[in-house]
Parts: C-alpha cells; structure tokens; sequence
C-alpha cells in the first residue's frame, strides 16, 4: 500500500487512483482527453474521504461537442454539488477511516455502492445488518442506511453511483433526503 498523498487531499494509505476520460480525435478515433490523479475533500474530522470522479446533469446525457465535460467542470467549479445531482449521475470514491461510521442518512437517488478495499458494515433503518467484502455490491434504493468500517486498523474503500430517482413515497409517506448529523455535507436539492 502506498502511503497518502497530500497533495490529492488523500487521508488513506490506499493506493491512489486515477481517472481517465475518452473522447473522439477529429476522425472519429478514441482517444484519452484527460488523465488525472483522483483528488479528495476530507469530511467529518478527516474520518471520511470523497472523490468525484465524475458527473452528468442530464439523462441520457448529452455528449455531442463534448456538452458533458463542459457541464461537469462547471458543476465542480461550483462547488457545492450535494451527494445526488438533481436530473443526473454522480460517481464517487470514498474511503473510511478504521472504526469510522458514518451518519444514517438517505437519498433521493438510486446507487450502486461497491466494495473497492476492506470490508464495510451496511446497517439498515430497520436494524438489519450486513457485512461487505471486496467485490460486494449495494443497490441502495433511497432507503436510510449506514456505513461502517469495524476494522481497528485499516482504511476501507467503496465506489458509488448514484443516480437521480422521481419522488419516492411509501404507504403514503414522501421519502426524503435525510443527511443524519453530516451537517458539512451540502443538500442535494432533491
């Protein structure tokens, strides 16, 4: 494992990873347009890690004269994109610090989280609990739940997909967001 790197913003001693955006040359060949190292923003007391590698502000998205990549640097220079993007997607590494869990929260967005590193606890409003290994795959569909990471000593990582969902309403209640105590984490606005 590789030791953090501060100048991503990286808190984990997990590999750092990179990111590569394809595109077309002008004769229609596939090319790579930009190439970068992930960068993080550290969030509750630096127990928690986000990167977004990428985002759409549309579905289906719109790639003609490279309409995404304009949208996506515009909304990350912004900044002040919420978990979900309202009518989009968001992918999103985050890593979490040994013993660290995070907030019961929910969103109004449909994900898909899978286990990059570690194993993570996946807790339900309901009590029920599941451990996570490595290749696991969540299908959150806009319930509350929570992350752990029960070991004492290593970082865990997980990749998400979230997609922007209509308004969810079971037996008669509206589902909304529910950030929990993660009060730096800006509103999604969904």
């Amino acid at each position: 494992m590789t030791s953090s790197d501060s100048s991503s913003g990286q808190l984990s001693n997990l590999p750092q990873l990179h990111r590569f955006v394809t595109g077309h040359n002008d004769s229609g060949k596939a090319i790579v347009q930009t190439d970068n190292d992930f960068q993080w923003q550290p969030y509750d007391n630096k127990n928690m890690a986000f990167s977004v590698v990428y985002t759409t502000s549309s579905m289906p998205a719109d790639l003609n004269s490279n309409a995404d990549l304009t949208t996506h640097d515009n909304l990350m220079s912004q900044k002040k994109l919420g978990l979900v993007n309202p009518n989009g997607t968001v992918i999103r590494c985050v890593d979490f610090a040994p013993g660290y869990s995070c907030a019961m929260h929910r969103t109004q967005s449909l994900d898909y989280g899978i286990v990059l590193e570690g194993e993570i606890e996946m807790l339900l409003d309901s009590g029920e609990s599941h451990q996570m290994k490595r290749g696991d795959v969540a299908v959150q569909r806009a319930t509350q739940h929570q992350w752990r990471n029960k070991s004492e000593s290593e970082w865990a990582r997980m990749m998400f997909v979230l997609q922007d969902i209509k308004p969810l309403t079971v037996g008669g209640k509206e589902m909304k967001e529910d950030l929990g105590d993660q009060g730096d984490l800006p509103a999604s606005g969904t």
